[in-house]
């Protein structure tokens, strides 16, 4: 018995978000191989649901391997639907960085001058901004300016 329980209501989310997926995992005539069951699992952390095809003719090895794959990864079956297995494990958490005080590091930013006659194409340059600097409505790059503090805020921060 999997690990994972769906109601009925979640099972029938999953199968509909599951519907235009294409299967990521495809298992031949060597059967449930231990590659195999490491590559779903690489598949169902990267993804979270995954489709898996089975290339065999026999259904209930079919339905087995559905079983034996929800069991050894933690997973829930969504569907058995002729050769294809919809599997669904939750996200693992992703790994925060390891500074918070990090900063965002430049981004390109595309600028767009219209040319002064209407009938001329514009003209298009990609500059790359830092997290100091702005652009301005006019299309000029400038940097962030420290914000003014009044003497009185400032003695009282530092209080």
């Amino acid at each position: 018995m999997p690990a994972i329980q769906l109601t009925p209501a979640i099972r029938k989310e999953k199968r509909g978000e599951a519907h235009h997926l294409d299967p990521v995992v495809m298992i031949g005539a060597d059967g449930l191989t231990p590659a195999i069951v490491k590559e779903t699992d690489a598949a169902l952390k990267a993804h979270g649901l995954i489709k898996v095809r089975v290339f065999s003719d026999d259904r209930s090895a079919r339905e087995a391997m559905l079983e034996k794959l929800a069991d050894e990864l933690n997973a829930a079956p969504v569907q058995h639907i002729g050769k294809l297995l919809v599997l669904w494990r939750p996200l693992p958490p992703k790994a925060s960085a390891e500074r918070d005080d990090r900063m965002p590091g430049p981004r390109t930013v595309k600028l767009v001058k219209f040319s002064s006659n209407g009938t001329g194409r514009p003209t298009i340059k990609k500059v790359q901004v830092f997290g100091n600097q702005r652009v301005t409505a006019g299309g000029s790059i400038k940097r962030a300016k420290k914000r003014n503090v009044s003497a009185k805020k400032r003695a009282q921060s530092q209080d």
